[in-house]
């Protein structure tokens, strides 16, 4: 059974720019490293695992953004976008409510290195944050 997101891993050809990229947009560096092929941050609520891998380990290489998404839950998706979209990335889904007025909202951008980037305010996940012990 599946119990939890546990790492997402994107690849990058430019790892150490990938990198960079994802700790100013993160505001923590990686805790982790493989040189010359693997970064790993802890991010979020559940210090969950977001891996930058170089791409020449990648087991395919598409030629444009697609596959699997795996969306971020952030407070405010129109100033996270913005501010995604500030730093290079290009929009692959705009902001779009789902479920009618239900406060799930989602929108998606490429990064630089051509990965899809999904961000989602999703209410299910605040309730499940606000009911785990301190």
């Amino acid at each position: 059974m599946l119990r939890g997101m546990a790492t997402v891993n994107y690849y990058a050809d430019d790892l150490e720019a990938a990198k960079d990229w994802y700790a100013e947009l993160l505001g923590v560096a990686p805790y982790f490293s493989v040189p010359g092929g693997y970064y790993e941050f802890r991010i979020g609520d559940y210090q969950a695992e977001l891996g930058i891998i170089n791409r020449k380990f990648a087991p395919t290489s598409p030629d444009r953004p697609g596959g699997q998404m795996v969306n971020w839950h952030v407070d405010d998706v129109a100033a996270t976008l913005e501010k995604l979209l500030t730093m290079g990335a290009q929009v692959y889904e705009p902001i779009t409510e789902r479920g009618n007025g239900t406060g799930f909202v989602t929108a998606s951008v490429v990064d630089p290195f051509g990965n899809v980037l999904a961000i989602m305010s999703n209410p299910h996940y605040l309730e499940i944050l606000a009911g785990r012990p301190e």
